[in-house]
């Protein structure tokens, strides 16, 4: 068979580019070392810190331990409000996690869809996907943009996002996030069945769901939960849920009963430096400064006091 000039030609131009790619290839250079989160937070000072309400956290018990929740009345107030009556009608004590859907959610509440748990606390809540930037609090942007949104940041200690034309503002669907189960309808969820985000942010359900807050203690005990075989992970059978012993608002038990969690305060200079820390992770052992941080990696300390 005989080899045109042409094909010749090109074989021996790219057999050329690759061989001096190769010997052009530089050796990475080491990245000096920079400070780390655990460093930054190491250094941080009283003031960096912030203890939680009372009035806005839940202690969920379960046969395992203690899972620690922080509600955001800034972005959903009547959602926060109902849950908070939900909870000091002790509603849900002995229900159960009845959903684990593999790298996606956890969701708890009541499984008997046609015998449920009675309850007074209102059975219909309005919709509160947004929230007005005004009401939602202090922000503070991220510089790394996002593509889901015109702006991202935190606001009062949680993720966010919001869109100045608009003049909303909204929780976003990062790891630990805790969202409000609804069906078709938008304002069908009143905060009686839960679910936290255990997987890979679906940032896809913001101002689809109403997003009431997050676990700031205690996510190994969600995320370790089997993984439920039947549609979208519910369990099929009741002995596969884990029950639910209690939950119960801080500001309702005596201080002796209470966790004592810190979140670091994200309007923060320190906070600032978390941020720059994990944007920018100096070596030994990183060989490529990234410069850029998603929304969702950026961590948000926790500490007990």
């Amino acid at each position: 068979m005989t080899v045109s000039p042409i094909v010749h030609r090109l074989a021996s131009a790219m057999l050329v580019l690759a061989t001096g790619a190769a010997a052009a290839a530089p050796a990475p250079k080491e990245l000096p070392p920079k400070p780390s989160v655990a460093d930054v937070v190491k250094a941080s000072k009283p003031g960096d810190w912030r203890p939680l309400d009372p009035d806005n956290t839940l202690y969920m018990d379960l046969p395992t331990g203690r899972v620690v929740i922080e509600l955001a009345p800034a972005f959903a107030p009547a959602t926060a409000a109902n849950i908070r009556a939900l909870v000091r009608e002790q509603y849900f004590d002995g229900l159960a996690i009845i959903r684990s859907q593999d790298g996606f959610v956890v969701q708890w509440g009541d499984a008997n869809e046609e015998q449920p748990r009675p309850y007074k606390a209102a059975r219909t809540v309005k919709a509160e996907f947004t929230a007005p930037m005004k009401s939602a609090g202090a922000f503070t942007p991220l510089k790394d943009g996002d593509v889901y949104a015109p702006e991202v940041g935190h606001a009062g200690g949680f993720p966010a996002a919001r869109d100045p034309k608009s003049g909303q503002a909204w929780l976003v669907h990062c790891y630990a996030m805790i969202g409000v189960a609804r069906g078709n309808e938008a304002d069908s969820g009143n905060g009686s069945q839960l679910y936290v985000v255990t997987g890979h942010s679906p940032r896809q359900l913001d101002r689809n769901i109403t997003v009431v807050g997050r676990v700031v203690s205690g996510m190994p005990l969600l995320s370790v939960q089997p993984r439920g075989l039947g549609a979208a992970g519910f369990y099929e059978k009741p002995e596969q849920r884990m029950p639910i012993k209690q939950v119960r608002l801080a500001a309702d038990l005596p201080e002796a009963e209470r966790s004592r969690f810190e979140v670091m305060r994200t309007d923060s200079a320190t906070y600032q430096a978390v941020v720059e820390a994990q944007r920018n992770r100096g070596g030994p052992w990183n060989k490529v400064a990234t410069g850029k941080i998603d929304l969702c990696n950026a961590p948000i300390p926790v500490r007990e006091r």
